[in-house]
């Protein structure tokens, strides 16, 4: 079985957008796990607690972010197309938001 450049690329970017979304995905549950335990630990201002775990869904989500960009790299389809603009789109309004929060707590 003899592989293009082009399969090459494609496999090489599906193990890239694997990697963000695995990433994303570490960050959105080690950070809710994180803060969980130390606002249940210290009982402390939500504030604070609140303003660090947007900090990381933010970062979280940029990773997820990164991942469907590359995936529209790789769409063939004008479906898949529609699909992903519209999932970046919520992920990109979802990102806006969280740092809108972010900068009215600050």
């Amino acid at each position: 079985m003899i592989y293009t450049i082009e399969q090459y690329i494609f496999q090489t970017l599906y193990v890239f957008i694997i990697l963000l979304e695995i990433y994303g995905a570490t960050v959105i549950i080690y950070s809710a796990s994180a803060v969980f335990f130390y606002f249940a630990r210290t009982s402390r201002d939500g504030q604070a607690v609140r303003l660090t775990l947007a900090k990381y869904l933010s970062f979280g989500l940029e990773l997820f972010l990164g991942a469907e960009i590359l995936r529209t790299v790789i769409s063939r389809e004008l479906e898949e197309i529609k699909v992903l603009a519209a999932i970046i789109a919520l992920r990109a309004i979802m990102t806006l938001l969280i740092h809108w929060e972010i900068k009215q707590d600050i």
